[in-house]
């Protein structure tokens, strides 16, 4: 089997010799992201006899393995595109929805993955266009498209369409379209709901909105987002799971479906609801020890 390995540079050295003794137990091909493999090398001091290292988005796999947070999961996401392989998120991170197999898990989670007792969900992404491809790189998100005010303290207005209807205008310090799979990440921190990650929708919610009437909307995944932003200083910011360009206001964003899922493994057991329980301790009385 291929593994193409991807990581950051917040390792702890144990958690990486862990991983290469149970990839190499196996007789797997090791591939690893040329930023990580020095990182390795040179910060870790870690070196190890593999297949490959990966410098570019021309790579083939049967199984890529995510290292780190959920940030290092959609970083390694983008980078994937529409390759169809599926992806391993691994947490060396802190809350970790999409990394979510911790070190006590590595064993037994290789060994479903190594014996095919996993399955896979098939994530919704965004896809962005506008009128001059005035976004410049990859321009799908896997958690959510984030609108926000540019040097300014002034509000932003963000007029808002689906599927050509005027829905609203929101006065606001800026708007994120998210996907079932990012309503935990910056929807969930402005108030957004909660949706179970292969649910068929998209949710709208405000930043710091000035009308306190405003509250998130979850609409269908199949619907077309249109938004016209306007700016006091006729510049934005835009988002794509943390990637960030500047753009002028008089830019129509389109919001919608991506032509294609990202594969995420997950363990036969662990269900999205194990994971809210555990992650957002639910049910646990925080006066009790």
């Amino acid at each position: 089997m291929k593994i193409a390995v991807f990581g950051s540079k917040h390792q702890k050295k144990e958690q990486v010799e862990k991983l290469f003794a149970i990839l190499r137990k196996n007789n797997t091909e090791i591939y690893l992201q040329e930023k990580f493999y020095i990182y390795l090398k040179d910060a870790l001091k870690l070196q190890y006899d593999i297949a490959g290292v990966i410098k570019t988005d021309d790579f083939e796999a049967d199984l890529v393995v995510s290292i780190g947070g959920d940030g290092t999961f959609l970083r390694t996401a983008s980078i994937i595109g529409k390759k169809d392989i599926p992806i391993l998120g691994i947490n060396a991170g802190r809350l970790g929805f999409l990394a979510d197999v911790g070190e006590k898990d590595f064993e037994a989670t290789f060994t479903d993955v190594f014996s095919g007792n996993y399955r896979i969900e098939h994530r919704s992404q965004l896809h962005l266009t506008t009128e001059h491809k005035d976004y410049h790189g990859f321009n799908y998100a896997l958690n959510e498209i984030a609108i926000m005010k540019q040097d300014t303290a002034s509000m932003i207005t963000v007029h808002a369409y689906i599927d050509d209807e005027y829905l609203t205008s929101y006065e606001a310090d800026g708007l994120i379209i998210a996907t079932p799979t990012g309503s935990t990440a910056y929807s969930m921190s402005v108030g957004g709901p909660i949706m179970a990650p292969t649910t068929s929708n998209f949710v709208i919610s405000a930043i710091a909105p000035h009308s306190l009437s405003n509250r998130p909307l979850v609409v269908s995944d199949s619907s077309v987002i249109t938004l016209d932003v306007e700016s006091r200083n006729n510049n934005y910011l835009i988002s794509l799971d943390g990637r960030s360009n500047v753009l002028t206001t008089g830019t129509k964003l389109r919001i919608e479906k991506g032509a294609y899922s990202l594969k995420v493994i997950k363990r036969k057991e662990n269900t999205f609801f194990d994971t809210l329980r555990n992650k957002l301790m639910w049910g646990i009385d925080p006066r009790q020890s």
